[in-house]
């Protein structure tokens, strides 16, 4: 609700001060007393359109600040300030902010409904709102169905990788690993054993006739074993040369054995052809498992095949974790596609309802052909909402903004706050809703913003008698000339004062007794209706008045 309204420099008016209540308050005066000013400021607040041209001439900037509570208390101050050269300033509780602020902290507080640009209730969105809550639409579902399917794909956004490209990966790992594990990799020496092995069968020829060779120099007549057997004969009993004689011995002994161990060897060094190719087979796997593996043992390759081992498991894991997430999100679809659905036609159901309820609302209200239509389309949940009308019927119903004047606009928005039950800001402000209408049909409206000020705070720009009269309060602006330039200010009226200011309105004779005669009685059956409607509790504001 606003509660206090300064403006400053605003046009005509050289400085004003407004406290406001609840229900519904009128503001009235003579053409160009600056009532509509007072809506061009409270636009300002909510972020509406700012220009130089409104700053009063000889000021070097307009001011305008507005002081709101809500329905919990909390207090905010919305500022606005507009120089004469440059780009307008906003303010939040005394703080600098941009002026997208004000409109996004104005949407919850104000609507304005008339000729100015702000107005909430033109927006798809704010329609699509309006339809919601009449219809009592609950998108409560259908947006945790929609966080759910969220949360799951970032989940598997945070898989990382594509699932192509994981199964590449697990497949070139199943196969190397496979390659590793037909290599039977045990050894860590065999390398080393193989290079012997190949040495020994590439000279198996060689290696023979060398061990003959060996052989023949031990044991043929006259060579090493008969001169060391000549030499032990020499000396064998003779004390100088007994350790020498042991000596000896043992020589004899070693050569006769390695003399042995030549001809055995030399009898077991045969051709393998077929041992030789396995030999060199299986080193030059091994080398070509290092060079694949960038590795320089077997020892390495053992460790890069433990790593493959729990890679793989890692990526057989994450399959099954992107598995359950793909399903879930199916099922997370599924879940948002009927919620979608749900509400969808729960919008469809509700739009001709509301739609009648704002046309019964509108015939009162010098209306009576109006036509109401509401468009409900797209894809679930039809989030396109569009209200058309048309004031004559036999007339195409097109999208409200661009067919209804300034009152007719006003009007229709008044009828569909009474509709949805005064739901909506917490504060609605109505210029031309008065616009070419009189008699009966003012005093419809004046009841219809009396009832809605039940809800809401209401405030109206009126020129009408029966509107302000209906109203719980009344603020007249007044211009006056102060030092040769006209000044607007602002006064709450009470008591015999708002009779003076009704018998203007009625009449354009403020002391006419007569007027004034009318303008008491009009004001007492006024408050005779406040009276009926705060006793009868939700009255004409509620969906069914």
């Amino acid at each position: 609700m606003l509660v206090e309204l300064a403006v400053a420099d605003l046009g005509v008016i050289a400085e004003l001060s407004l406290v406001l209540g609840p229900g519904t308050t009128a503001l009235t005066g003579e053409t160009g007393a600056g009532k509509t000013l007072v809506v061009t400021a409270i636009e300002l607040l909510v972020g509406g359109r700012a220009d130089a041209t409104m700053v009063r001439p000889g000021a070097v900037e307009a001011r305008v600040a507005g002081r709101f509570v809500d329905g919990r208390g909390d207090e905010v101050v919305l500022e606005r300030v507009v120089p004469v050269q440059g780009r307008s300033r906003a303010y939040v509780d005394g703080r600098p902010a941009p002026v997208g602020t004000l409109a996004e902290l104005g949407a919850g507080l104000v609507d304005l409904h008339g000729q100015h640009s702000h107005q909430a209730l033109l927006a798809p969105a704010a329609q699509r709102r309006a339809l919601d809550d009449f219809g009592e639409v609950g998108l409560d579902r259908l947006t945790a169905a929609r966080s759910r399917l969220a949360d799951i794909e970032s989940s598997l956004r945070t898989l990382g990788g594509e699932a192509d490209e994981r199964a590449q990966a697990a497949d070139l790992l199943r196969y190397e690993l496979g390659e590793l594990e037909r290599a039977r990799l045990g050894d860590p020496d065999e390398e080393a054993a193989l290079e012997a092995e190949e040495e020994r069968l590439a000279g198996a020829a060689r290696h023979r006739e060398a061990a003959a060779d060996a052989y023949a120099w031990l044991t043929d007549e006259g060579r090493a074993i008969d001169a060391v057997g000549a030499a032990l004969a020499a000396v064998a009993g003779r004390s100088p040369f007994a350790e020498l004689e042991g000596r000896l011995r043992s020589t004899a002994a070693e050569l006769a054995d390695a003399a042995g161990d030549l001809r055995r060897l030399g009898e077991t060094l045969d051709e393998d052809p077929e041992r030789l190719e396995a030999v060199r087979a299986r080193r030059q796997l091994l080398r070509q498992l290092r060079r694949r593996h960038r590795v320089d043992s077997i020892a390495e390759l053992v460790a890069v095949a433990r790593r493959s081992v729990e890679r793989l498991a890692q990526l057989d894991a994450h399959e099954r974790r992107a598995a359950e997430l793909e399903r879930a999100r199916h099922e997370a679809h599924v879940a948002v596609c009927a919620e979608a659905r749900r509400v969808a036609d729960a919008r469809r159901a509700a739009a001709p309802v509301l739609a009648s309820a704002v046309e019964a609302r509108l015939r009162p209200l010098a209306l009576p052909g109006a036509v109401v239509e509401i468009a409900v389309s797209g894809d679930d949940p039809a989030d396109d909402v569009v209200f058309l009308f048309t004031a004559n019927p036999g007339e195409p119903a097109l999208p409200l903004a661009k067919v209804a004047s300034g009152g007719e606009l006003s009007r229709t928005m008044l009828a569909l706050r009474l509709a949805l039950g005064g739901a909506g800001a917490q504060t609605m402000v109505f210029d031309e809703v008065d616009a070419g209408i009189g008699g009966t049909a003012a005093l419809a409206v004046g009841r219809a913003l009396s009832a809605l000020g039940a809800r809401s705070q209401v405030l109206v720009v009126t020129h009408l008698p029966q509107v302000a009269a209906f109203a719980d309060a009344q603020v007249a602006l007044l211009k006056a000339e102060q030092a040769g330039r006209s000044v607007a200010t602002a006064r709450v009226l009470d008591g015999d004062d708002r009779v003076v200011e009704v018998s203007r309105m009625l009449s354009g004779h403020p002391d006419s007794s007569a007027a004034q005669g009318h303008a008491a009685e009009l004001l007492a059956v006024a408050a005779d209706h406040r009276r009926a409607r705060a006793g009868a509790g939700v009255g004409a504001a509620g969906r069914s008045g």
